[in-house]
């Protein structure tokens, strides 16, 4: 995938982002964030252990010590605090996250999340991915519409296992933006090009629109 379209879903999901929210970003396309903020102010965590994470440095200024939970170079803001797994979990758990923006592997027309396991493959552990599912208090999922093999990521039912019966609030895409609402999936916008037939077409799961919807 290219980066313009990973950078496109960041910037999307800041417009989704209130204020002095404490947000938990996961892995992946949720790291850029911090570079997106404008002038908008969060309290931005990172489940390893940071409350006040901060844009990515410059080349010059990287400190290999201070990481996002992606392993890359993050920045601390004035104020910011570092902690413990314990206590970051503690913070998870305890419903103190406002909104989890989180990478996934699948996510199924209900909303339902899988991001922690492919079957097959070795798993190298459940990491925070359960855990923010259940905690926090809002769920948007960033992600690519299809895999590296072409299949959808948008599905009517999961494949790989399931990160709890928590449902996502908001998908968003390189190519639309879906919300959830008793249990149906259903298209808020369109973000590139692309026509709805061909939307229909590359999304395996079913989900509701208004024709009147057009192209961002």
């Amino acid at each position: 995938m290219h980066q313009i379209d990973r950078i496109k879903i960041a910037k999307r999901i800041v417009q989704e982002l209130k204020q002095g929210q404490v947000v938990n970003l996961g892995v992946g396309i949720p790291t850029l964030i911090p570079d997106y903020l404008g002038e908008k102010k969060l309290v931005l965590q990172s489940e390893n252990g940071l409350l006040g994470m901060g844009p990515t440095p410059s080349a010059e200024k990287v400190n290999m010590d201070l990481i996002s939970a992606s392993k890359a170079p993050i920045t601390m803001e004035i104020g910011a605090s570092l902690f413990d797994s314990s206590n970051s979990f503690a913070m998870i758990r305890g419903g103190h996250i406002d909104v989890a923006v989180l990478g996934v592997l699948q996510v199924d027309q209900t909303g339902e999340i899988a991001n922690w396991a492919v079957p097959g493959q070795t798993i190298l552990g459940v990491g925070g991915a359960m855990d923010l599912v259940a905690g926090a208090n809002k769920i948007i999922v960033a992600t690519v519409h299809s895999s590296k093999n072409g299949e959808p990521k948008l599905v009517k039912e999961l494949t790989f296992p399931s990160s709890g019966n928590r449902k996502a609030d908001l998908v968003v895409s390189e190519h639309a933006v879906f919300k959830f609402e008793d249990g149906t999936m259903k298209l808020v916008e369109i973000l590139s090009d692309i026509r709805i037939e061909e939307l229909i077409e590359i999304t395996g799961a079913d989900f509701e629109y208004n024709s009147e919807i057009t192209n961002a």
